[in-house]
């Protein structure tokens, strides 16, 4: 069975309704690790990518997220 359906049809029986693909665990992964604290740069070549701008679209930030890191680390945060 392709690992396309084994994921689709995981996603059924947890009630995700949203769309989803083994592509999905690979942004998932890419954005939890920014979001843990790993350089982009070593994200990047966790995933094997030439181009740093192809990283960076992987990564979906939460804005939740960019507030915590403005207030940690923004003097006036």
């Amino acid at each position: 069975m392709a690992a396309w359906n084994i994921v689709r049809q995981h996603a059924i029986i947890a009630g995700i309704e949203k769309p989803i693909s083994p592509h999905t665990f690979r942004h998932s992964f890419a954005t939890h690790l920014l979001e843990g604290g790993a350089d982009l740069r070593v994200v990047q070549e966790m995933l094997g990518q030439s181009s740093i701008i192809a990283t960076q679209i992987y990564t979906h930030i939460d804005r939740s997220f960019i507030k915590e890191v403005h207030k940690t680390f923004h003097p006036r945060g």
